[in-house]
């Protein structure tokens, strides 16, 4: 669907914040997404966080600029760290969240996770927690972990990854990747110890209702915004 009517639909709904994540921003569709971004930023009224093809300090300070609450680094973070240092520095860490998208080294957790970019197509050799704990030193304020192996499952998020981040970092963590039923958000939370958690095909598709969700939390014992 269109994304800003998207946006003022889950804004209405009771949406806790908006992540737009645009996959495919190449350098040219640069004026098309900040476009999209002061037209979803008109329409709506909770925190709204956007990424994609960000790689520059001047790409976040005109995202912001457009409308934009908070900024999602990811690939080129990894390829120039020194970029979350510089953002910090200019914008403060609040308004910056790394997106860290995660695989697994082999079955078992304690073989650990690796870091990849470029949409999840491209291995770095980089650990996931490594990653996230030289990230907390330069100054980002919040994690977005994808699960690679389970984005798209509708099984259930990665609740051994989340775990081990959580309890690398002291900065929130926002679970990603493969939310298909309630369950599956009360685990992250509960098992997984985010701090939030980040749908959006049970949204896009009607499987469930942000009302049902946050009624369901709520009956797990989960503090929410209602």
């Amino acid at each position: 669907g269109d994304p800003v009517e998207l946006g003022a639909y889950y804004d209405r709904e009771g949406a806790d914040e908006l992540v737009f994540l645009a996959i495919a921003a190449a350098r040219e569709q640069r004026k098309t997404l900040l476009e999209m971004v002061a037209k979803i930023a008109q329409k709506i009224s909770i925190p709204f966080t956007v990424g994609g093809g960000v790689s520059t300090v001047a790409g976040i300070e005109e995202l912001l600029a457009a409308g934009a609450d908070k900024i999602s680094i990811n690939s080129a973070a990894v390829k120039n760290p020194e970029l979350l240092s510089t953002a910090v520095s200019r914008v403060g860490s609040q308004r910056l969240v790394l997106a860290v998208d995660a695989k697994r080294r082999g079955l078992a957790a304690n073989e650990g996770w690796e870091v990849y970019i470029n949409g999840g197509l491209t291995p770095t050799g980089l650990d996931v927690l490594e990653w996230v704990t030289h990230a907390e030193k330069l100054g980002v304020g919040e994690l977005l972990v994808t699960s690679m192996d389970t984005d798209g499952t509708k099984d259930g998020y990665d609740y051994e990854l989340l775990r081990a981040v959580r309890d690398q970092v002291k900065m929130p963590v926002i679970a990603s990747g493969g939310a298909g039923k309630l369950e599956h958000l009360r685990d992250a939370v509960l098992k997984g110890k985010a701090d939030a958690v980040l749908a959006a095909s049970i949204f896009h598709f009607q499987t469930y209702t942000i009302h049902e969700v946050k009624d369901y939390l709520a009956s797990a014992g989960i503090a929410v915004r209602m």
